[in-house]
């Protein structure tokens, strides 16, 4: 009974130990993750920024007859 108990202590303490380790690989990902989308937003704004100054460019540019 005693080696069934201490093994069901050594179980339990394993799946508190993963618990444990899942919950910080899930903070990680999620700070990871809120990174990563700010990046995101920066680059659509900087990307929108570069395609307006082409489009103001370009209609700088004379038409030529072809």
């Amino acid at each position: 009974m005693d080696s069934e108990l201490s093994a069901l202590e050594t179980k339990v303490a394993h799946a508190v130990a993963q618990l444990k380790q899942l919950r910080e690989e899930g903070r990680e990902l999620r700070q990871l993750l809120a990174a990563r989308t700010d990046e995101n937003v920066r680059l659509a704004e900087k990307l929108a920024t570069a395609k307006a100054r082409i489009e103001a460019l370009l209609k700088q540019i004379p038409e030529t007859e072809a």
